[in-house]
């Protein structure tokens, strides 16, 4: 019976390694979905075709009265414009701090992959930092912009993501996730936006 037990013990400990580490992968996994445009989105500036030099533009074809629309006919609703692929990540900043904790690390080590993948290895990326109320409007811009450098110089170092391929910039406590009255501590308000702003 022992070694029955035993047998099913270790079972048990190989099962969980096995579906414990491609859970980390499908957290790189999710931010490559996230993060990858549309094909519509990455054709939105290839529809302008320039006109050659000495090339005459096509001219304007005169519509008929009969052709005309009624001028109480609806007018077509405009389509919307496609928005750009992001991902909002907490980061685990301690309220007043731009340090990387541990926990923030694992959730950049996540995007760090998502960045360095096939599939996003040709994009650039703007960094967009929050903050949560605390404290004062200027002091929370400056913080804000403090946080977009820290993840920007981490996934440089450790995934070596090229300078040229990362903005990084900070909005402050100007677009909060969770609306809070001011002077309270959010984590969620703690974050750092990735925005895919093509190649």
């Amino acid at each position: 019976m022992r070694k029955t037990s035993f047998k099913l013990a270790l079972s048990g400990v190989l099962l969980s390694a096995a579906f414990a580490a491609p859970a980390l992968a499908q957290s790189a996994q999710q931010l490559i979905n996230q993060l990858k445009p549309s094909g519509a989105l990455s054709d939105t500036t290839r529809g302008i075709k320039p006109i050659a030099p000495g090339e005459a533009p096509a001219p304007a074809m005169q519509a008929s009265p009969a052709a005309m629309p009624a001028m109480n006919a609806p007018a077509a609703k405009p389509q919307a414009m496609p928005t750009a692929p992001s991902a909002n990540l907490i980061v685990d900043f301690a309220s007043g701090s731009a340090a990387l904790t541990p926990q923030a690390r694992a959730t950049l080590d996540q995007l760090g992959k998502a960045l360095t993948s096939q599939q996003l290895a040709a994009y650039h990326f703007k960094i967009v930092g929050h903050t949560d109320t605390t404290g004062t409007a200027p002091q929370n811009q400056t913080l804000s912009e403090q946080r977009a450098d820290a993840v920007k110089s981490y996934l440089q170092t450790k995934f070596g993501v090229a300078d040229t391929r990362l903005q990084a910039s900070g909005v402050g406590e100007a677009d909060l996730a969770v609306q809070t009255p001011p002077n309270t501590p959010n984590r969620q308000n703690r974050r750092v936006e990735i925005i895919n702003i093509g190649q």
